[in-house]
């Protein structure tokens, strides 16, 4: 059924409140969209998923941000959803609220209503995210988990290595009720979950995407007042954004980087955002090309994405990589069993030639063109590599 709205509230020339009764929070939840000049008859129109920080909500930015202001002469939909202190993710466990599902009412009931209610470019070119502290993680964290949907990442002051400072996501937990590892667990024996949220971990998959990465050190900068002292927390995310970028740098993957003296604060937030929004621009004129190859890694026990679909069957959560995936194979890491079909490439029907480590098969295709593969991997990680001749 989807969400559903409850109440339409107008609250300027382009910016309107709505409230929606969402199936999968199980409770009503509130959001603020700012609209460009000409819509709807000017649209379709690409959209920014403009993402707040903990302590916030989704009036922070219009209310704190100058988001209405940044965002004037854009032709975007702007949305700006809540996710009280939740950092993004489906909790393991409860809170004040219980186990709130962000990531999968953002992911499976915002984006689909905004497409199907407004004047939206319902395609992955034309959305784009951006975020500031724990927005900044969910920006950089939704388009590597999902980067079928997302094109281009924005992360302010953001949280990017959870790795680093585990305390952190702890904090968020206890604002919104929770105990410590209500998030993701027990970081002790829970490592890998809330590796898989991470996007420092996850860094390989935004290889393709227009990437935006800002932070101050935490020192006073221009736009403090005289006196501030230096801000611990903003000096914080700046290691962890710092690594986050040299994370990318190493796998090649382009990006902009920007950093200066400056505190956790809304002035830099604000430049950052409309500094950034040019460049969203130029993304959504003139996406980049997906790369010829996909490697994706994920601790899911099923995902899809660019059309391929992967399902695990294993005893324990752990991470698994596809990798160098193209018409002509992949190779694929980790253990159990693994069912592998790749897009609709092939002659549908049709027998082709497979090598799979060292065993030899020639599977048909199904009436879609489409190759499935059954990998034994064992109790422990290991890498399979597949080829697939020509029929």
């Amino acid at each position: 059924m989807g969400a559903r709205v409850v109440s339409r509230c107008v609250l300027g020339a382009r910016l309107v409140e709505y409230e929606l009764d969402s199936p999968v929070l199980r409770e009503r939840t509130r959001l603020r969209i700012l609209f460009p000049d000409g819509y709807p008859d000017d649209g379709p129109f690409p959209v920014l998923y403009l993402l707040h920080g903990g302590e916030d909500d989704y009036r922070s930015w219009t209310d704190k941000g100058g988001a209405t202001g940044s965002t004037e002469d854009a032709p975007i939909i702007v949305v700006m959803p809540d996710a009280r202190n939740g950092f993004y993710s489906d909790w393991v466990g409860p809170g004040r609220h219980g186990r709130t599902r962000w990531e999968t009412f953002h992911i499976t009931e915002l984006v689909p209503w905004v497409d199907r209610t407004f004047h939206s470019e319902a395609r992955r070119e034309s959305r784009a995210l951006a975020g500031l502290s724990m927005g900044g993680f969910g920006a950089m964290s939704y388009a590597a988990r999902h980067p079928d949907l997302f094109s281009a990442a924005a992360s302010f002051s953001g949280a990017l290595d959870t790795n680093r400072y585990t305390f952190v996501p702890g904090i968020a937990a206890r604002r919104d009720g929770g105990a410590p590892g209500a998030i993701w667990g027990d970081r002790r024996t829970s490592a890998v979950r809330w590796r898989a949220h991470n996007p420092w971990d996850l860094a390989v998959n935004l290889r393709g995407m227009t990437l935006v990465v800002r932070t101050r050190s935490g020192l006073p900068g221009p736009l403090d007042r005289r006196g501030r002292r230096p801000d611990p927390v903003e000096a914080l995310v700046f290691h962890e954004s710092l690594r986050f970028h040299r994370k990318l740098t190493v796998l090649g993957i382009a990006h902009e980087w920007h950093y200066g003296p400056g505190t956790h604060d809304w002035p830099y937030w604000t430049v950052d955002l409309r500094e950034t929004l040019p460049v969203l621009l130029r993304a959504f004129a003139g996406p980049p090309p997906p790369p010829t190859r996909l490697t994706h890694v994920s601790a899911e026990s099923a995902y899809q994405v660019r059309d391929w679909e992967v399902q695990i069957d294993r005893p324990r959560m752990e991470f698994s990589t596809l990798a160098d995936a193209d018409r002509s194979g992949f190779s694929f890491t980790g253990s159990g069993l693994a069912r592998i079909r790749t897009p609709g490439w092939f002659e549908p029907s049709t027998p082709y030639p497979v090598t799979a480590g060292n065993s030899e098969s020639k599977p048909r295709t199904d009436p879609q063109g489409r190759l499935e593969f059954f990998l034994r991997l064992g109790r422990r990680p290991r890498t399979v590599l597949v080829r697939v001749g020509e029929a």
